[in-house]
C-alpha cells in the first residue's frame, strides 16, 4: 500500500489532503481513484490509514479510516555522519541506510574527502538528498523521514559528538577491536526505557588520516573495525548500521 508524508497542518479532524508531488503521484502515476487507500503519516506522532474521496485541482482529499500505531521506528537512534563520496555515492548511502533504519544524516568534509564542496551549489543538492530520504522512507514504510543536515567541516563535527551516547568511528586500520566488541557491553547497559542516540562516522574513499582517529578519540568517539575486508565507503555506512540495529533486537539480534 502506498505510503505518504505530509505536514501536520494537513491533517483535520477526520480527513486529510495531499498536495503538490503527493498528489501528482497518486493521480498521475498511481492513477488514484475515489475508494483507493493510502496510508499517510506526519512523520512526528500521527499515521492513518485514508481513502481517496477526491481528485481535482491537483489536490487529493481523503478520509480518514484508521488511526495507525507508528511503529516501524527503531529504538537505537542512529546518524550517519558520512565524509562526502564522489559522484552520486551519498544518495545511495541516504537511500539504503534510510531503509535500514537511520534517524539522520550528517555528511561532512574530512581531510582526504575528494569532492570539491561548492556552497553556491548546496542548497539543490540538501533539497534532492532530502527528497531522497522522503521516497526512500516512504518505500520502507518507516514513521518518519530521516533529516539530512547540511554539510560540516571535520572541526565542527567533533564538538557534536557530546549530543550521542555513543560516538563509532569506522577505521579501516581498527584490527583488534570491532563494532561488534564495542556494541555488546553498550547495548546490555542501557536503561530500558532509554532510546540510545549513536553517531556512526564512515570516511571517503581514502578513509581517514591517523590524526583524524587521534582526534576523534580525544572528543569521545570509539575506533572499530567491520571485519577483515576493506569496504567501499558507501558500503561501510550500511554493514556498521545493521550491525548496530542487529545488535539492539532491532533484526532479530540478543
Amino acid at each position: 500500500m502506498q505510503r505518504y508524508f505530509v505536514s501536520p497542518e494537513q491533517f483535520k479532524e477526520n480527513t486529510v489532503e495531499l498536495s503538490g508531488e503527493d498528489a501528482r503521484h497518486i493521480s498521475k502515476v498511481m492513477r488514484g481513484k475515489n475508494g483507493d487507500k493510502l496510508i499517510v503519516s506526519d512523520g512526528i506522532s500521527r499515521e492513518a490509514l485514508v481513502a481517496i474521496t477526491a481528485i481535482e485541482s491537483g489536490v487529493v482529499t481523503t478520509v480518514i479510516l484508521e488511526q495507525l500505531e507508528m511503529t516501524h521506528e527503531p529504538a537505537v537512534k542512529v546518524t550517519v555522519a558520512q565524509s562526502l563520496p564522489k559522484g552520486d555515492k551519498m544518495e545511495t548511502v541516504i537511500q539504503k541506510c534510510t531503509e535500514i533504519g537511520a534517524v539522520s544524516f550528517v555528511p561532512f568534509i574530512s581531510e582526504r574527502t575528494i569532492v570539491q564542496y561548492d556552497a553556491k551549489k548546496e542548497s539543490k543538492r540538501l533539497e534532492r538528498w532530502n527528497k531522497i530520504a522522503k521516497e526512500a522512507a516512504e518505500q520502507s514504510h518507516r514513521n518518519t523521514v530521516p533529516v539530512v543536515s547540511a554539510p560540516l567541516s571535520w572541526k565542527q563535527l567533533l564538538p557534536t559528538f557530546q549530543n550521542y551516547d555513543a560516538v563509532y568511528f569506522c577505521y579501516e586500520k581498527e584490527e583488534g577491536f570491532q563494532l561488534r566488541d564495542a556494541l555488546r557491553p553498550f547495548m546490555q547497559a542501557l536503561p530500558i526505557d532509554h532510546a540510545p542516540g549513536v553517531l556512526l562516522l564512515v570516511g571517503p574513499e581514502g578513509g581517514f588520516s591517523e590524526e583524524e582517529c587521534r582526534q576523534a578519540e580525544e572528543a569521545g568517539a570509539v575506533s572499530v573495525g567491520l571485519g577483515r575486508r576493506i569496504l567501499r565507503c558507501e558500503t561501510a555506512g550500511m554493514v556498521a548500521l545493521a550491525c548496530i540495529l542487529y545488535e539492539s533486537g532491532e533484526m532479530g539480534g540478543v
